[in-house]
């Protein structure tokens, strides 16, 4: 999630490699504007997946099954979408519009992270400013949506994870600048991790969410940080560990699958392996499903051609 108060000044540009195992991002190459970004570990980058901005199709977050079937969040269309590469995007749900929007930094409903379970369930963080609809949303395969926890509506639930071996699901509050944990089967969130880390400095703090190497990871827009937090053999979170640093405006990112390298979306294109040439609008998020990274383009900035692109990932 790449927002401000006015909703035309998102900034995500980029898709760049990091690793993740040292205080300082890393990259692999130096690119131009005007020319193709795309280095190892990337290549072939093209774009399967056009949308329409006019009825709001704006993919916020993604995660893929089995089959690479792709699942979006389109995020003021208030929609979950189903896409194959080249076909038309099957809505499964459209969330219930509130009365009257409210949604802190964003004015409108904002539907962000997406997360799915490998029996076909949908999980989606749903933000509106009103109590009544504010929390995290379920999805199962056939069913209506319907939310399983609130979530306070002065805050910015964001990106999203599900731990299926503990049956948890972890939200970041990008207003509030905290973690919290619940039942995946619904119930009250608590807040599980908080601390200066989380917290936004001007606009908006921990954003993107991934679960990896017994920990929870997350982003912070405003200081553009990777953070670590392991989950205590209680479950309970472990100290904040910041990871990498010197990524402003990073948003989600996604795992390689080796070790702790990452792709992430971000505003800055100094160290990028994708950017514009390749297609970008406004990148948000990134998924890695084999040899194949997917990457969602909201066009927030640009305005044009919102669109999914995916590459092959050699590792």
């Amino acid at each position: 999630m790449r927002v401000r108060t006015s909703l035309t000044t998102l900034s995500a540009t980029a898709v760049l490699l990091a690793s993740a195992a040292t205080a300082t991002a890393t990259a692999t190459a130096t690119a131009t504007a005007t020319a193709t970004a795309t280095t190892q570990p990337l290549s072939a980058p093209h774009i399967t997946n056009h949308f329409q901005l006019a009825a709001s199709q704006q993919p916020e977050n993604i995660t893929v099954d089995r089959t690479g079937a792709a699942y979006l969040t389109f995020s003021f269309a208030r929609q979950i979408v189903r896409v194959t590469p080249g076909s038309r995007p099957h809505v499964l749900a459209t969330l219930p519009a509130p009365a009257k929007a409210n949604t802190p930094n964003l004015g409108k409903a904002f539907v962000g992270g997406i997360a799915r379970a490998d029996d076909g369930t949908l999980y989606v963080t749903y933000a509106t400013g009103t109590a009544d609809l504010t929390g995290v949303w379920v999805v199962r395969p056939g069913g209506r949506p319907h939310r399983i926890a609130a979530l306070p509506a002065d805050g910015l639930p964001n990106g999203l994870a599900l731990d299926q071996h503990t049956d948890k699901l972890y939200v970041t509050d990008s207003v509030h600048g905290v973690i919290y944990r619940l039942p995946a089967c619904g119930g009250k969130a608590t807040v599980w991790a908080r601390g200066t880390q989380l917290e936004p400095t001007t606009f908006a703090g921990a954003n993107g969410l991934k679960l990896h190497d017994s920990s929870v990871w997350a982003t912070n827009l405003d200081r553009g940080t990777v953070l670590r937090i392991p989950v205590t053999a209680k479950g309970t979170a472990g100290k904040i560990q910041v990871r990498a640093t010197g990524m402003p405006s990073i948003d989600d990112f996604a795992f390689t699958g080796h070790g702790d390298t990452l792709l992430a979306a971000r505003d800055d294109n100094h160290t990028t392996v994708l950017n514009p040439a390749d297609g970008l609008q406004t990148p948000t998020s990134v998924a890695v499903h084999g040899s194949k990274v997917y990457v969602p383009s909201a066009a927030y900035m640009t305005g044009e051609d919102p669109n999914l692109l995916i590459a092959r990932l050699g590792r």
